[in-house]
């Protein structure tokens, strides 16, 4: 058995490998949360974890990782609040009708703006599938409110590309409170 100290919070951790399952067990302030460890390494955590690094070593190392993504029959137009807390890809697989508003939140009950702190980034890609008739993405917006992007190549596209599907990838930088710089790209595939 380990001692684990968080802050003002100090814990206890018991690996048990004596199995083909193992377990992890976190006591925390008399609270216990089991991780189970699958022959393969595979652990599930709910919520969020912090791993900190220093300036020498790597917080976080990642050799694999599967993102989520949102595949849906649906035309892109109007405004299309895509919340970032449940895909990584959002797809739309009917022909867009008009060109679109973006607006990227945390979910329906949390802004991006509380989602995120100062300094940290979100990359999210948003597929958009083209008729004859192609449109594109005209306004993006964080919590509701526009702002500009950074265009890769410097100048906004003004249009989409027909029979294909569009690819919007956008960088969001969170540079202050409410105040974030946005990098956007389109590419074409067909």
């Amino acid at each position: 058995m380990s001692t684990i100290s968080a802050g003002t919070t100090t814990g206890t951790a018991l690996v048990n490998a004596g199995d083909t399952t193992g377990a992890l067990v976190l006591q925390t302030n008399g609270t216990t949360t089991a991780l189970t460890l699958s022959t393969a390494q595979e652990a599930t955590f709910a919520g969020k974890v912090t791993a900190t690094g220093s300036s020498s070593v790597a917080g976080l190392k990642i050799a694999d990782v599967l993102e989520t993504a949102t595949v849906s029959a649906t035309a892109a137009t109007g405004t299309i609040n895509y919340d970032v807390t449940t895909q990584a890809v959002l797809y739309y697989t009917t022909n867009a009708s008009a060109n679109w508003t973006v607006n990227f939140r945390g979910s329906s009950g949390t802004s991006l703006n509380t989602l995120m702190a100062t300094g940290e980034s979100c990359t999210v890609a948003f597929l958009v599938t083209q008729g004859a008739t192609a449109y594109y993405n005209n306004v993006v917006q964080i919590d509701g409110s526009s702002v500009t992007p950074k265009y890769q190549g410097g100048t906004a596209w003004a249009a989409g590309n027909a029979s294909g599907i569009d690819v919007y990838t956008y960088t969001i930088i969170k540079t202050g409170n409410a105040a974030f710089t946005v990098f956007a790209a389109q590419t074409k595939f067909a």
